[in-house]
């Protein structure tokens, strides 16, 4: 049984002290492809370097987080346009998108770097990993020229209302990014999920966040996403395996390594 990790920070300091050991429990539980997405421009390094050691099983996203846009962001865009321009290792541009719960002040320059890197995900060919805090609408607003075009990707975290679980489906090569969240004692996801074909979701850890059930107060990691999967399956009621199989070639196909 084979599982995709779409979403995980492993190349964080939170990870410096034992990652091998970490690496090699997500590869016991299963986990065959570990996709890593960008912060802004101090983690570029720390990130390829790990998807340099686990070449073959960790792959690197390039973006600009939507928390690290500030007064610099025209200079943090710039250094994306240059990976993008110079390096072809990127399997997508991310993590980007939009977050309006921690401040606002941003607010517009988050619109000007989405537009800029939704533009350029169309120009490489590349999908895109798509943060939506508090912004959900603002997102799938600034998508809606792109509707008829090639483009794809995942709404990572997602944790929405049924209202938007349909609207994220109006987009027809756009999936949803599950987490630990779905396992919590106040989440709203079992109930919304089953509006979303399982053909549209992906599983995700957003390690070293989110850590599932029961796991929960530690630092999460790969290898719990098997806590994951196995309350979707029970979300779903469909076996584990048919789980397994059917994220897993979701998360592949829209990352262009399916076969």
């Amino acid at each position: 049984m084979n599982l995709v990790d779409s979403h995980s920070h492993l190349f964080l300091e939170e990870f410096a002290d034992d990652l091998p050991e970490v690496m090699a429990r997500a590869r016991e539980a299963g986990v065959t492809h570990i996709f890593m997405p960008n912060i802004d421009s101090t983690t570029i390094e720390p990130m390829n370097k790990v998807c340099s050691e686990y070449a073959g099983y960790c792959f690197p996203m390039i973006g600009l987080h939507p928390t690290s846009v500030d007064g610099r962001w025209q200079e943090e865009l710039a250094v994306v346009a240059r990976e993008l321009e110079t390096h072809s290792q990127y399997v997508a541009v991310g993590e980007i998108g939009m977050d309006l719960y921690w401040d606002t002040t941003y607010e517009e320059a988050q619109r000007e770097v989405l537009k800029q890197q939704l533009a350029w995900a169309l120009t490489y060919n590349l999908p895109v990993v798509l943060h939506c805090r508090e912004a959900f609408g603002q997102v799938c607003d600034l998508l809606e020229p792109y509707k008829h075009t090639p483009l794809r990707g995942i709404f990572h975290s997602f944790m929405g209302t049924k209202e938007e679980a349909r609207r994220l489906l109006a987009f027809p090569r756009f999936l949803a990014g599950v987490n630990g969240a779905v396992t919590f004692k106040k989440s709203t996801l079992p109930e919304v999920l089953p509006a979303i074909p399982l053909e549209r979701i992906v599983l995700e850890t957003d390690a070293p966040y989110l850590t599932p059930v029961p796991y929960r107060g530690r630092r999460n990691e790969s290898s719990y996403l098997k806590e994951t999967l196995v309350r979707v399956a029970a979300v779903y009621q469909e076996p584990v395996e048919t789980v397994a199989r059917i994220t897993t070639e979701n998360a592949l196909k829209v990352f262009g390594m399916f076969k």
